[in-house]
């Protein structure tokens, strides 16, 4: 029974190499204790546990109900602290990767479901709409890479005032979205417009303000949907999946095909790190 395969595959958990005696006590695939998987009938398993970087995994997943019933028996006469899996290495697992596929590692594995999980959410999940729309769906499937691979952060210090500047122009453009339309209601009547906050008019013809308040709701529009995807990622690390997990082909090829510059996706650092995939064709699927 191949339980580890399924294991690592369904969680898509970092197999850990060995610590140093200096680093924090953090755990992957392969060194599990007793304390940090418990079954929970009829077929689930309790994650709990510091990972990569030291972030912790807490999570409780439906398992196949082989994979439930072996861990079951890998904790039978042990105590918490106990490695779950006393008989499994790093090496012991990617041997036995290798035999079933050349050159299949524990790394190899989790980039291949890092990468296939970005290449359907985004064949599957991008509709119609501007570049600025396509981006979010972009950076929603980058996200749930993200959380399976368990790639968070902190949030900033800096986030809460960010978000409050956020809201407060966007308060700011309703206002004048406000005094837009009701200059282009006294337009229509033949009245003249009200004086702003400068104390100034706005002399518009009704064709030149419903021209304004198309674009400021535009505008309002994107701040939204910014401070939206702001709020959203805000505990999630995009890069690291993108540096180390992810096939750039699969970004390449979409903004290709979506029509999006590819530096929506990729900063300077990766647009070098990754310049042996920009000649990619636009119909490449992982």
């Amino acid at each position: 029974m191949d339980w580890k395969n399924e294991l690592s595959s369904f969680l898509h958990i970092m197999v850990a190499f060995l610590q140093d005696d200096d680093e924090a006590d953090t755990v992957g695939c392969c060194t599990l204790k007793v304390e940090n998987v418990i079954p929970e009938p009829p077929n689930s398993l309790q994650f709990d546990f510091l990972g990569k970087d030291s972030i912790r995994y807490e999570k409780t997943v439906e398992v196949e109900l082989p994979v439930y019933k072996a861990i079951e028996q890998f904790r039978v006469g042990k105590s918490g602290s106990d490695d779950l899996f006393d008989k499994l290495d790093t090496s012991k697992l990617n041997a036995h990767l290798k035999e079933l596929m050349p050159g299949l590692t524990a790394k190899v594995f989790r980039t291949y479901n890092a990468s296939i999980t970005l290449d359907e959410m985004l064949n599957k999940d991008t509709k119609e709409g501007d570049v600025a729309q396509k981006v979010v769906v972009y950076q929603h499937a980058n996200k749930e890479v993200a959380i399976i691979c368990n790639h968070q952060r902190t949030i900033s210090k800096s986030h809460t005032a960010q978000m409050t500047r956020l809201t407060e122009k966007i308060d700011e453009m309703k206002g004048v979205l406000n005094g837009l339309k009701t200059d282009l209601a006294r337009a229509k009547k033949g009245k003249p417009p009200l004086k702003d906050a400068d104390g100034k008019r706005r002399n518009l013809t009704p064709e030149a303000l419903e021209r304004k308040i198309a674009q400021t709701n535009a505008k309002i529009e994107k701040m939204e949907r910014d401070k939206d995807t702001k709020e959203d990622l805000k505990t999630v690390a995009l890069g690291t999946s993108k540096i180390n997990y992810l096939d750039p082909r699969i970004s390449v090829a979409w903004c290709k095909r979506q029509e999006v510059p590819i530096e929506k996706v990729f900063n300077k650092s990766l647009l070098a790190k990754f310049a042996w995939a920009m000649d990619v064709p636009p119909d490449f699927r992982f």
